[in-house]
C-alpha cells in the first residue's frame, strides 16, 4: 500500500476511536506536518467520510456523531463491477438456485456504499434494459461513461458527448437520453440528437466523454427503450432492402430472425378472415450480404413470398438446387 494511503487510513482509524484530536496531536502521529494533516482530512472527506473541522483554543478533527465506517468499501468502478455482476449471473441462469441470495447481497453492498455513490449505481440499475434472453450478458462499458449517462437519464438531464461512429468519424452531439440498453455484447443509450432533430441510438464505446448539462427535459410517454434500440438497428442503412411474406406467427419467425435484425407484422384482413392473408407475416429487414438468407429461409420449414429484392430469388433457387444435387448423391462405394 502506497505510504500517504496508509497515513489517511490512520487518520481515518484515529479519528473513529472517538473525540476531537487537534492538528498538531495528528501531525505527531502521523509523522507529517499539519498542512498534510489537512489535506489528508479533506481526501477523506472526498470519499464521503464526514469529518469535521472544529475551531477553537482544543479544536481539531472529529469524525461527525452516530457515524460508523460500514465494513465494505469500494470505489465506483468497484461497486459498478459488483452490482452489474449480480445483475448479469442472475440472469445468465448462474444464480438461478441462489437467486434469493444474490438479490440479498446486492441489496447489502447498496446499504453500506456512501449515499452519493449509491444513489448514482441506483439510477444505472434503474435505467437498464436488456434486449437478450437470460443467458446472454453483455460486457459492461466503462465506469466514466455509464454513470452519468444513466444519472442524466434517471433525472432527465440533456448531455453532450463525444462519438466516433462506424466510418471514423467524430464528432460531439448533444442528446436528450431516454434510456440504456444492453443488447448482443453491446450497451447503446438510445436519444434524442438536439444536432440533427432525430432520435437515434449510440454505442457506449464509441463514447469518449459524457458531459451533463444543465437544465432538464420531459420524455415521451411510454417510451420502451429496447424497442426503440431493436427498431433502430433493424431499419438501419445497409446494402440490401429485404420484404418478405413469411406463413407463421410473429414468434416463430422472430426465433430465426430475431428482433434485432428483422420487423415482422401480421397481417390484417380488413373485410374479415382472408385465406390469402391469414396467418402470414410481413417481414423487413436490411443487410449488407445476401447469401445467408436462403439458408435461414429454409431452417423455418415455412411457406414464404419475397417481394425484394430480385437478386434474392435467385440465390434461393440456386441454393435448392444445390439442396436437391446433394440428396441425389449416391454414397461413395
Amino acid at each position: 500500500m502506497p505510504r500517504p494511503l496508509a497515513r489517511v487510513l490512520t487518520l481515518l482509524e484515529l479519528l473513529q476511536s472517538g473525540g476531537i484530536r487537534t492538528v498538531s496531536e495528528l501531525a505527531d502521529r502521523l509523522n507529517v506536518d499539519e498542512r498534510t494533516v489537512r489535506r489528508y482530512a479533506q481526501q477523506l472527506l472526498d470519499l464521503d467520510v464526514p469529518v469535521e473541522s472544529v475551531r477553537g483554543r482544543y479544536g481539531g478533527y472529529r469524525l461527525a456523531p452516530g457515524f460508523r465506517m460500514p465494513p465494505l468499501m469500494l470505489s465506483d468502478d468497484e461497486a459498478l463491477a459488483v452490482l452489474l455482476g449480480l445483475l448479469a449471473g442472475r440472469r445468465s441462469g448462474l444464480t438461478v438456485a441462489t437467486d434469493t441470495a444474490s438479490e440479498t447481497a446486492a441489496a447489502k453492498i447498496r446499504r453500506v456504499l456512501p449515499e452519493r455513490l449509491r444513489r448514482r449505481l441506483e439510477a444505472v440499475l434503474g435505467s437498464l434494459a436488456f434486449t437478450d434472453p437470460p443467458g446472454t450478458a453483455a460486457v459492461a462499458p466503462e465506469p466514466a461513461i455509464l454513470l452519468p449517462i444513466a444519472d442524466a437519464v434517471h433525472h432527465h438531464r440533456p448531455i453532450s458527448i463525444r462519438y466516433t461512429a462506424g466510418d471514423g468519424r467524430r464528432s460531439e452531439r448533444t442528446l436528450h437520453p431516454y434510456g440504456v440498453v444492453a443488447h448482443s455484447g453491446k450497451w447503446y443509450v438510445t436519444a434524442a440528437d438536439l444536432s440533427t432533430g432525430e432520435d437515434r441510438n449510440f454505442r457506449l464505446d464509441r463514447i469518449t466523454a459524457v458531459r451533463t448539462l444543465s437544465g432538464s427535459f420531459e420524455p415521451p410517454p411510454g417510451i420502451d427503450a429496447a424497442s426503440r434500440v431493436l427498431t433502430g438497428l433493424a431499419t438501419a442503412p445497409y446494402r440490401h432492402e429485404v420484404t418478405l411474406r413469411i406463413r407463421g406467427t410473429a414468434e416463430q419467425i422472430h426465433t430465426r430472425l430475431p428482433a434485432g435484425i428483422a420487423i415482422v407484422a401480421e397481417l390484417p384482413s380488413p373485410d374479415g378472415p382472408d385465406p390469402a392473408t391469414e396467418g402470414w407475416c410481413r417481414v423487413e429487414l436490411r443487410a449488407e450480404r445476401l447469401d445467408w438468407l436462403p439458408a435461414v429461409l429454409a431452417s423455418m420449414d415455412r411457406p414464404f413470398v419475397i417481394e425484394r429484392p430480385e437478386e434474392l430469388r435467385g440465390l434461393v433457387a440456386a441454393f435448392a438446387e444445390r439442396l436437391a444435387d446433394f440428396a441425389r448423391r449416391s454414397p461413395p462405394p
